[in-house]
């Protein structure tokens, strides 16, 4: 049996403070939350989690609190700082991605000359590799490829002139 609460409210009418507490905070709070981490099932737990914290320290004793409301928005807050703190350094610690992984039979399907052609090709820029590609590969023209990429025809020529330049220099160092 729980004893009465010191305020002189029989543990019936705490827990209906509580409840009713949870019933008109909890989805303000939620609100809250979301707007903090972006996500709504972790602004759910948060929100969870607060009031669980606020029942196992102060119990059903609302009366001892001057502001329970505020207490459960500055646990939320805080919470919803420790998701973002924790996101943060799990992404620190995330490995970089290889940019590119040969298949496992690159190296019997093309040849040696081939090979170097396309080790060469990757050492352009991302503008000069477009552009060689969709030159070379697709049979675009000058204005379909400035069409393609947003750019003009004058910066297509120009790019593929210097690519073609660091190619030749990339294949003479190589052989």
């Amino acid at each position: 049996m729980l004893a009465p609460v010191s305020s002189g409210r029989s543990p019936v009418e705490s827990e209906n403070e509580l409840t009713t507490l949870y019933h008109h905070r909890r989805l303000p709070l939620v609100r809250l939350a979301l707007l903090l981490v972006d996500d709504l099932p972790t602004a759910e737990d948060v929100v969870q989690d607060a009031f669980a914290a606020l029942m196992r320290r102060h119990g059903r004793r609302l009366a001892e609190l001057d502001d329970p409301e505020a207490y459960l928005r500055t646990s939320v807050i805080n919470a919803a700082r420790s998701v973002l703190r924790r996101r943060r350094t799990a992404r620190a610690y995330i490995p970089e991605r290889s940019l590119h992984m040969p298949s496992a039979d690159s190296g019997v399907l093309i040849s040696e000359t081939h090979q170097e052609v396309i080790n060469a090709v990757r050492c352009l820029t991302q503008r000069q590799r477009e552009v060689l590609v969709l030159r070379y590969w697709s049979d675009l023209t000058e204005a379909q490829i400035a069409d393609s990429l947003g750019v003009s025809r004058g910066t297509v020529k120009s790019t593929a002139s210097r690519a073609l330049g660091v190619l030749a220099r990339q294949l003479e160092t190589t052989q």
